[in-house]
């Protein structure tokens, strides 16, 4: 298959893809962390070179709904979250026959802004291998919802809130972001092993 990763620079999950052997390639307007495809630009600049499946992982920043408080506090976030939510429905709705579009919880602002739609599922990593929550919806056209692969709840007993919730603990620094934003290797696994199979479209 070929495969475009989206607003990825870690190249987890188009590293997962190739592994696989599938010809993957990501894409962001920052360098890959890395060695690896890699197109540095804007995603619109690419989307018509005939791919088979695309996971996009556009910016949440506007769209999610732990920042929604900022839009009544900062000026200038109502047309930031316009921009990004007419980024995200562009992507969503791409002329590709399989596609995936990650992202938090969206406040409903947002949503009105892409028609309505919501997730078509939410994961969790700790269904996934990790021991961590960090709720995320998945917008699927073409493609199955992602299963769990690995239920990591009884490893989680007993350890504290700060302990399961750490990617929101992270400390302040210039790379926080990334490491917020970054997909989990056990979810980026599973995309690759349950939507690196079949071209039929089945959803």
């Amino acid at each position: 298959m070929k495969i475009l990763i989206a607003c990825e620079y870690s190249g987890r999950v188009r590293d997962a893809f190739l592994k696989l052997g599938h010809d993957a390639m990501s894409c962001d307007l920052l360098p890959t962390d890395v060695p690896g495809p890699h197109y540095q630009g804007d995603v619109f600049d690419i989307l018509d070179q005939g791919w088979d499946l695309m996971i996009a992982h556009p910016p949440c920043t506007y769209l999610c709904n732990s920042g929604v408080r900022w839009l009544y506090e900062k000026p200038g976030r109502w047309e930031q979250m316009t921009d990004g939510a007419k980024f995200f429905k562009n992507l969503l709705f791409a002329d590709i026959p399989k596609i995936a579009v990650e992202n938090p919880v969206m406040h409903g602002h947002a949503r009105e802004l892409i028609g309505g739609y919501k997730a078509s599922q939410t994961i969790q990593p700790w269904e996934f291998g990790h021991t961590e929550n960090k709720r995320t919806g998945l917008w699927l056209r073409g493609l199955p919802y992602l299963k769990p692969t690995h239920d990591m709840r009884p490893e989680m007993e007993g350890m504290t809130y700060a302990e399961k919730n750490k990617i929101h603990y992270a400390s302040p620094g210039v790379d926080r972001w990334k490491l917020r934003s970054m997909t989990y290797q056990g979810i980026a696994d599973a995309m690759a092993q349950q939507w690196g199979g079949t071209l039929d479209v089945i959803a």
